[in-house]
């Protein structure tokens, strides 16, 4: 009910703002002065006039919007714009949903170039941008020729400082001592941990070079806690209580106290050298890593489904539910307690060389540009099994109820046996992107085409993953006294290591973390070798642009329309097994060319260009993920002409998703920092990818795979309605007020392929998206109160392709306070997620099977250094 009324909150912001305009005293033209506006302010004012001077329907988010408060990444700045926002990971805002449509959808470029990812896919992780090193971030919603293809939802550019723009040096540090709420609950757990960043801007020989550094680090406590049931019994369950119905029953669930570091650190460095007016240099490196360590403890509840009716007698006080067993007692279940540790190194670098040159009426521009992503991981599982069948009661009925004890001291590790040291997966992710451009634009007298823009791409990308897997015995006991007893808050009592690493080093070896060398049972090499992929992809465009501007029907205009060509040769390499055998190598691939025309016209309504109709019709694409591009295949029945060949394999044929697409929308910038706008947009997908089974030719045979394929597709329809305004013309001490709210509603036919019989809507697909930010800036005063809400909305939060999920409706409240201690020194205080929103995932359609990961309140307090 409450995130009922929140929407409607939102959503009714947008019947005031004309009777607020009425209201407010008008200033007349002989009583303004001007001002230097900077801080809360001038963000918004920067935002909207940028966005009112370009060509295309696009969100900014200004220098001082990231700086000037404490917004730990873009991630959050971005989440917190019309029509998009963030899933959670370690209760940071991360990857983009935007007009609902996933990551799959989201192009991400740094300064204009395509960016490499440490993820398995495309998706970029926006929170490995801190503040300190970005300028601003504009979220194209429009297609243009001249932008990189690969965003039918957006195309987000983030962009770097621009050291000769600034008049003088400048310095700005940044120190914070950040509180964790939620560690009081676990036992071990960092509460308080430390923020740095900065930035140093300056210019020499007679300001014809300019140069930037930035850097940050965070040392950020990993805490959270989570319950997750695992699903059901659908197929081999009986009828326990005799009432002549299947009884549904769980497979099991569990529980995790996590605590741990989540180290980031990111550098920016910067030359401009512009000897003179015709040519600009620009070279630019940015590098950012993340080293996490985590410990957490669990509980494994196991052997809860009843295969075809063998332990029906064990269960008693059974709550059924529309089928499913949502609580009950089972006497002879498995319980398992894993102590383990996750480590995971990523880094992203980005480097480029850039010239710009006017030559006579043209205006030339070259670039260069490399970027690399790496991720390695390693999930470090002491698992021990509990003596015998342990009594289990539980009770998971949806809402976030979660109940359920254990007959015996899980405290105690006594009544466990010999543990076993389980690596899963020390996977490893590379990717490497290169790429070229070359473009060139002229003005153009007496045409409706007032500049001519025209130029080539390409770029060359390779990403791969490995893995190895491993199991170990212990070779000397591991005693009593090393473990303890662990006690987190909401949790029965966990057992663990006192030191996990030199306990594990002792009993299993000083290498057993290391995978060279293992000896590995022949399913985990099978395996292994099967998970392992890569993908090379070549592409190269051109394009051609021309900005437009005239007048028609006493009314003038801009815009601009154009045309991209885009060629593209893939491959997918990968492991295959046939019948069980040996892995051999296989590969496949597939070439495309796609058209991509684009038009953008805005009409202004009046002389003053204050109300502007704006729209937009382009075709867009958004190629496939690249792991769903692998040519691995595991196959069955090869062998046996009788039968058809079934399995599992990726799809290096995969063509990218494309979708034709129209954007309607009326903006009234009525002041300075205040702006009403509603519009509307539509766009029809083709060649959807979602994970079917799909029938295929494998060998001249027909063969049925599950995998991914392109679909039909479907429509995507959505409304967006802005009002923010600055209360300039209020009587002081209230002329510092203002507000910036937002309200996307967004509706799709289009469904994904699980669970099977009632499929997910789309990924990314929230029905309702909005937030509102009350902001407050006066006399050296700075305060944000800002509330983001979505509906529930379908996603993949884990590596694999098509684990979806539905990510229930989150109201996320953060607040913001500064104040300005002497003209160089600004006192900071924030609270975010000021309501302790939880996570909450429900899987398969079922209201009672799910996920509530718990992340707390965080606290900063920080002082901020300008010269």
């Amino acid at each position: 009910m409450k995130h009922k009324k929140m929407s409607w909150l939102i959503a009714t912001l947008f019947t005031s703002p004309l009777l607020v305009q009425q209201a407010l005293a008008q200033e007349t033209a002989g009583d303004m002065t001007q001002v230097t506006v900077t801080g809360i302010r001038a963000s918004v004012r920067n935002a909207l006039a940028a966005k009112e001077a370009s060509n295309s329907m696009v969100e900014v988010v200004s220098s001082e919007d990231i700086g000037k408060l404490p917004d730990t990444t873009i991630a959050e700045s971005l989440a917190r714009l019309p029509g998009l926002s963030s899933g959670l990971d370690r209760g940071n805002a991360s990857q983009i949903v935007a007009r609902g449509m996933g990551p799959r959808f989201i192009g991400a470029t740094l300064n204009g170039r395509e960016l490499a990812s440490s993820e398995p896919n495309r998706a970029v992780r926006f929170e490995q941008f801190p503040s300190e090193s970005l300028s601003g971030a504009t979220v194209y919603k429009s297609q243009n020729a001249e932008l990189v293809e690969g965003g039918i939802a957006t195309t987000i550019d983030l962009q770097t400082v621009s050291p000769l723009k600034y008049n003088g040096r400048q310095l700005s540090l940044k120190a914070d001592a950040l509180y964790y709420a939620l560690a009081r609950d676990i036992p071990g757990a960092d509460k308080t941990a430390p923020r740095l960043g900065g930035v140093y801007i300056d210019q020499f020989a007679d300001k014809t070079i300019g140069a930037a550094l930035a850097f940050s680090y965070q040392d950020q406590p990993s805490v959270q806690k989570n319950k997750r049931h695992w699903g059901f019994n659908e197929d081999h369950s009986a009828d326990i209580n005799g009432d002549g119905k299947i009884d549904k029953t769980p497979w099991g669930f569990q529980d995790e106290a996590r605590y741990g570091k989540d180290k980031r650190s990111s550098v920016l460095g910067k030359l401009e050298w512009k000897p003179n007016k015709d040519v600009l240099i620009t070279a630019d490196s940015y590098y950012a890593e993340a080293k996490i360590k985590e410990r957490g403890l669990q509980h494994w509840a196991d052997n809860l489904g009843n295969w075809d009716g063998g332990n029906s007698a064990g269960y008693s006080n059974l709550d059924i539910r529309d089928g499913y067993v949502a609580g009950g007692t089972f006497n002879n279940a498995t319980l398992i307690t894993n102590d383990f540790v996750y480590v995971q190194d990523t880094s992203v670098a980005a480097s480029g060389l850039n010239g710009k040159f006017n030559a006579g009426d043209w205006k030339i521009e070259a670039d260069l540009s490399s970027s690399h992503a790496r991720r390695g991981s390693q999930w470090r599982d002491l698992r021990l099994n509990a003596n015998g069948g342990v009594p289990v009661t539980w009770s998971f009925t949806g809402g976030e109820k979660q109940d359920y004890s254990f007959g015996i001291d899980t405290g105690n590790v006594a009544n466990f046996g010999t543990p076993t040291l389980y690596v899963d997966n020390d996977g490893h992710v590379k990717d490497k992107l290169d790429a070229f451009s070359l473009n060139a634009s002229r003005a153009i007298d007496g045409s409706i085409i007032s500049r001519l823009k025209f130029g080539v791409r390409g770029s060359d990308r390779e990403k791969s993953y490995h893995q190895t897997t491993w199991t170990l015995a212990q070779k000397s006991a591991i005693p009593a006294s090393a473990y303890q007893t662990v006690k987190a808050d909401g949790f029965p009592a966990f057992i663990a290591l006192k030191d996990f690493d030199a306990s594990v080093a002792s009993a299993f070896g000083a290498n057993a973390f290391n995978p060279n060398g293992q000896v590995q049972e022949a399913w985990q090499i099978q395996n292994d070798a099967l998970a392992g992929w890569k993908v090379k992809e070549r592409s190269t465009s051109a394009f051609i642009q021309g900005d437009l501007e005239g007048e028609a029907l006493g009314k003038t205009y801009r815009g601009n329309v154009g045309v991209r060509l885009v060629h593209t040769k893939q491959t997918g390499y990968g492991m295959q097994s046939l019948d069980g055998a040996a892995p051999t190598a296989v590969e496949g691939g597939a070439t495309y060319t796609e058209v991509l025309p684009s038009l953008n016209l805005i009409f202004n309504m009046d002389e003053a260009q204050q109300r502007q109709v704006r729209f937009s019709v382009a075709r867009a694409m958004s190629r496939a993920p690249l792991d769903e591009m692998r040519g691995s295949r595991n196959l069955s029945n090869v062998s046996n002409t009788s039968q058809p060949i079934t399995g599992g394999a990726g799809n290096p044929e995969l063509k990218p998703m494309m979708a034709n697409q129209v954007d309607l929308s009326y903006q009234w910038y009525f002041d300075k920092a205040s702006l009403l706008s509603a519009g509307a947009f539509y766009k029809k997908v083709q060649r959807y990818i979602a994970i079917e089974s799909d029938t295929t030719t494998v060998n001249g045979r027909t063969a049925t795979l599950t995998r991914s394929v392109n679909g039909d597709g479907g429509d995507i329809r959505g409304l967006e309605l802005v009002y923010q305004q600055a209360f300039t013309s209020l009587p002081a001490p209230f002329d510092g007020l203002g507000v910036a709210s937002n309200y996307a509603y967004t509706t799709s036919n289009i469904r994904e392929q699980t669970p099977v019989g009632n499929p997910y809507p789309i990924e990314g697909l929230m029905k309702h998206n909005g937030g509102v930010t009350l902001w407050y800036e006066k006399s050296g005063y700075e305060a944000r109160l800002s509330a983001n809400y979505h509906s529930k909305f379908v996603r993949n939060p884990t590596w694999g392709a098509g684990q979806l999920i539905e990510n229930e409706s989150e109201t996320y409240l953060t607040l913001n306070l500064a104040k300005q201690l002497t003209p160089q020194i600004q006192l900071r205080f924030g609270i975010d997620n000021l309501t302790n929103q939880k996570a909450v995932y429900t899987s398969s359609n079922i209201p009672i099977q799910q996920e509530v990961t718990e992340f707390g309140r965080r606290f900063n307090l920080g002082l901020s250094f300008k010269l």
